[in-house]
């Protein structure tokens, strides 16, 4: 009997893939790798699937109509890799009958890392020293802010919400937590606020919280007149939770100093983005997650999920 054959469509995952091989054997699963460097379009997906068995899913969208497809073409489980699940459509799946899981909790202390390292870069502005030490053989001396007696609005108090507070406050630095679900987690001196209350106190605006359709847009336009001006904004959640124009508009204005995204509206950042033009901003790769420790741990829990829902662990 041939072995279920498994679709990997996670770039983090794809990255070390041949590792993975003897997990894949040792649970009786067949792992295919796609060929993708971001995400793969709904067409592409619903070319792709058919003859695969299970699908472990990176960001690619897992809609209805790509669920229905894969379903008809022989489908029969799916992992979501990693925490984030706003791509996935799990109604499709309840629906139609077919296992899916995410794996969560399993990101905070590298997504945290990421978040403090785009935190004190914007506070000292060591990512523009670089460049122009590297790009213009220049020897920029920028005065930046220290961390010590600063505010930090934190928005989301979930797993990596608590990790960047637990480093954000070893920085000396005051944490004001929005998450309409807090819970205090010991060891953590934060205080709490109503969105958007308070943020004109706020020196950092760091966003780590899940995309839902209440977190969507929460950066927007009226938001510019509640903000502390010269604010440092860093986004390690989703694009769309920061509404750019209304970014960029405080980065032109000056009302927002600089901004660090790990993620955009639009994924890879277009050649042509108005935000290139910042040289104080820093940009990532939505890759906040993407330790080589972290993948390898969550990798293959992802696999043992699918060797439990195709019934071979």
């Amino acid at each position: 009997m041939s072995k279920p054959r498994i679709l990997v469509t996670c770039p983090p995952m794809l990255g070390l893939f041949a590792e993975f091989a003897d997990d894949f054997a040792a649970h009786g699963l067949e792992g295919v790798p796609a060929k993708t460097s971001q995400v793969l379009s709904e067409d592409e997906l619903i070319a792709l699937l058919p003859g695969f068995d299970g699908w472990i899913i990176g960001d690619d969208p897992a809609s209805r109509r790509v669920v229905t497809s894969a379903k008809e073409a022989g489908l029969k489980a799916a992992v979501k890799w990693g925490v984030g699940v706003d791509n996935v459509d799990f109604a499709a799946f309840k629906d139609l009958g077919l296992p899916v899981e995410n794996t969560p909790g399993v990101f905070g202390g590298e997504v945290a890392d990421v978040a403090l390292t785009y935190t004190l870069g914007l506070a000292r502005e060591t990512y523009r020293i670089d460049r122009e030490i590297r790009e213009k053989n220049a020897w920029p001396k920028p005065s930046g802010i220290s961390m010590t007696g600063r505010t930090v609005a934190l928005v989301g108090f979930g797993d990596i919400g608590r990790q960047t507070a637990k480093r954000i406050l070893a920085c000396g630095s005051k944490v004001v937590v929005y998450d309409p679900f807090f819970k205090p987690a010991e060891g953590l001196d934060v205080e709490t606020a109503q969105w958007p209350d308070r943020l004109d106190e706020a020196d950092f605006l760091i966003f780590t919280c899940p995309l839902t359709p209440e977190t969507r847009g929460m950066f927007n336009a009226d938001l510019l007149g509640k903000l502390r001006p010269g604010v440092r904004v860093v986004n390690v959640a989703r694009g769309p939770v920061i509404q750019e124009t209304a970014l960029l508009e405080g980065l032109k204005s000056g009302v927002v100093h600089s901004a660090a995204l790990d993620v955009f509206e639009v994924e890879p950042l277009p050649a042509d983005s108005p935000f290139r033009a910042f040289d104080q901003c820093i940009f990532g790769s939505h890759n906040g997650s993407n330790s080589a420790d972290a993948v390898r741990r969550v990798s293959r829990i992802a696999i043992g999920k699918m060797a439990g829902f195709l019934g071979t662990a």
